[in-house]
C-alpha cells in the first residue's frame, strides 16, 4: 500500500539505500510506489532506470531513462543512464552522443559522472574488445582527472584505459601516482602488480602484491599470482601456514559459481551463464602456464647459483661468469667502471630503448641480460 506521507525524494532516498545493498528488486517496488503518486518525478524514473540496468532489463531501463528526459532533457543521471542501456543495445552511436552532450551542458566538472560514463565504456570495451571505447572511456577519466587532479580513483582509471591501449609504460606511471595519493587503492596495485608480472618484473609485482590482503582480490589471478610468486621465491611448500588465508580466498571466490553454473562448465564452459565463471575458467587455463614459467623461474634462479653464463655481444666479444659477473664486465668495457651496476643497466636500457624500442628491465643482472637478448643487442650462450 502506498504511504502519501512520504515525498518523491524520500521514496527516491529509501530506493537509493535498497540499490546501493543489491536489492534490485526491493528498490523497483519503493520506486514504482513513489511513481504511482509521483508520476513526473524525473529522479524516480532515473532510479527506476538504474534498478533496471542492474538487473540487466536494458530494454525497459532505456524506457524509463526516456521517460525521465521527456520530463527533464537536460538531466545529466538521465543522459548518463540512457547512454549505458543503448551501449548494452548494440546502438553505439547513439549511446555516444548522449555521453558527449553531459560534456556539451558542462558536466565535465562532476567528478562521479564522468568516472561513471568511463567505467560503462571501458567495461564494454572489455567485452567487446573495442579500442575505441577504451579510447573515449580514457577521454572522460582525463576529464575527470583535470577536474581533480588529486583523485586518486580518477588517475587510475586513466592507467587502466593506457593499459587496454598497449601504453604499459603510461599505465605503471598512472597507477603508481594514484598509489601515492592513496597508498590503500587496493584495485590500483593489483592492477599495477598484474602489468610487473606480465613485464617479467616479478620481484616487483611480488612486493605490490604482498601489500593487499586477501578481501581485496576479487578474482583469481592476482591470488594465483602471489602463492606461486611466494612459493618459487620464498620456497614456501604448499600447504605453508603463510599461503593458508589466501588459499581460503581462492575457495571463496570458486564457491560463488552455483551448482547449475558448475554443471554447465563441467559440460562445456562456454555454456557458463554467470561472466564471473566464463573469467574464472580462462583464468585457470592461464595459470596452468603461469606455474610452468615460475616453475622455470625457480630452476633458473637455482642454476644461477650454481653454474656461470656466458654471452655473446654484437661485436663478437664473449663474456662469461654470474648474471652480475657479466653486466660488471660489460659496464667496464662499455662504460665506466665507477658506476654501480644499477646505474649501468638503468643507462643501457635507456640507450637500447631508443636504439631499438624495447623496454629493457633493470631490476636484476639476470632480468637486463635476457631484456638485452630479447632487443636484440646481445646472444645469450648459456
Amino acid at each position: 500500500m502506498a504511504t502519501p506521507f512520504l515525498s518523491s525524494e524520500e521514496y527516491d532516498e529509501r530506493a537509493h539505500q535498497l540499490y546501493n545493498e543489491g536489492q534490485y528488486d526491493e528498490a523497483l517496488r519503493v520506486l514504482h510506489e513513489g511513481l504511482a503518486l509521483y508520476p513526473n518525478a524525473v529522479e524516480l524514473h532515473v532510479g527506476v532506470g538504474y534498478a533496471q540496468l542492474a538487473r540487466e532489463e536494458y530494454a525497459w531501463a532505456r524506457r524509463s531513462f526516456e521517460d525521465a528526459l521527456v520530463l527533464e532533457p537536460e538531466h545529466e543521471d538521465g543522459l548518463a543512464g540512457l547512454g549505458e542501456s543503448l551501449l548494452k543495445l548494440g546502438q553505439d552511436e547513439a549511446a555516444l552522443r548522449c555521453f558527449h552532450r553531459t560534456l556539451e551542458l558542462g558536466y565535465g566538472d562532476d567528478i562521479d559522472l564522468m568516472l561513471q560514463v568511463g567505467r560503462a565504456l571501458f567495461r564494454e570495451g572489455s567485452i567487446r574488445e573495442r579500442s575505441d571505447f577504451f579510447e573515449a572511456s580514457q577521454n572522460f577519466f582525463e576529464t575527470a582527472v583535470q577536474q581533480a587532479p588529486e583523485s586518486a580513483e580518477a588517475i587510475a582509471c586513466v592507467g587502466y584505459t593506457r593499459h587496454r591501449l598497449g601504453d604499459d609504460d603510461g599505465a605503471i606511471v598512472a597507477l603508481r601516482r594514484s598509489l601515492q595519493l592513496d597508498n590503500e587503492h587496493a584495485e590500483a596495485r593489483i592492477y599495477l602488480a598484474n602489468i610487473l608480472y606480465d613485464r617479467a618484473e616479478y620481484e616487483a609485482a611480488l612486493y605490490h602484491l604482498e601489500q593487499t590482503s586477501p578481501d581485496d582480490h576479487w578474482d583469481e589471478l592476482g591470488i594465483w599470482r602471489l602463492i606461486e610468486l611466494k612459493r618459487s621465491v620464498y620456497r614456501l611448500p604448499e600447504n605453508d601456514p603463510e599461503l593458508k588465508p589466501w588459499d581460503e580466498r581462492l575457495g571463496e571466490l570458486t564457491s560463488d559459481l552455483d551448482d547449475i553454473d558448475e554443471m554447465l562448465m563441467e559440460l562445456d564452459p562456454r555454456h557458463a551463464t554467470d561472466d564471473s565463471a566464463r573469467e574464472a575458467e580462462v583464468a585457470r587455463g592461464q595459470l596452468e602456464l603461469f606455474g610452468t614459467l615460475l616453475n622455470g623461474l625457480a630452476e633458473q634462479i637455482q642454476e644461477t647459483e650454481s653454474a656461470p653464463h656466458q654471452i655473446v655481444s654484437r661485436d663478437g666479444t664473449e663474456i662469461a661468469g654470474s648474471w652480475e659477473e657479466i653486466v660488471g664486465r660489460m659496464r667496464d668495457s662499455q662504460g665506466d667502471p665507477t658506476h654501480s651496476l644499477e646505474d649501468f643497466m638503468r643507462r643501457a636500457a635507456r640507450r637500447g630503448f631508443r636504439e631499438t624500442g624495447v623496454q629493457i628491465p633493470t631490476h636484476n643482472a639476470e632480468s637486463f641480460i635476457r631484456g638485452s637478448a630479447d632487443a636484440g643487442l646481445l646472444r645469450i650462450v648459456r
